[in-house]
């Protein structure tokens, strides 16, 4: 089963990292191994309801440095539709999507910056203050 190294943002600023194996779009809930776990440790249980997104990276220090470029490179071809999005604490992630729907629960975003460390980003849409295709 596929290991996904997450971090996962609630609403009200809580950060917390891990390893999860069945986090689905459709669910309300998912389970988290914590990254400083002990092994063999019970996993958290994660309830979507309270999440801004879920990020999908590649480590977890990142460089906490290092500021996300917002624009895209114009020598590379973008795959889905560009998109901006504007989370309710002013946090703006610029990537490109492939299903984005207001009415659902959420949707899946790819950063602009190929040296981001977030691979891709499920953001929650009651987390969202405004949405916008460019």
């Amino acid at each position: 089963m596929i290991q996904n190294k997450i971090v996962v943002r609630y609403q009200d600023g809580r950060v917390v990292k891990g390893i999860t194996r069945d986090f689905f779009p459709n669910k309300d809930i998912f389970h988290l191994v914590l990254a400083d776990a002990q092994p063999g440790s019970k996993p958290l249980e994660v309830r979507t309801q309270d999440l801004k997104a879920v990020f999908f990276v590649k480590a977890f220090e990142g460089n906490p440095k290092y500021d996300d470029k917002k624009e895209f490179d114009p020598a590379k071809p973008v795959i889905g539709r560009k998109i901006q999005v504007i989370f309710k604490d002013g946090e703006l992630m610029v990537g490109t999507t492939n299903g984005y729907d207001p009415k659902r629960p959420g949707f899946f975003v790819m950063p602009a910056d190929p040296q981001s460390n977030i691979e891709r980003c499920f953001v929650f849409t009651p987390a969202t203050r405004e949405v916008s295709f460019i």
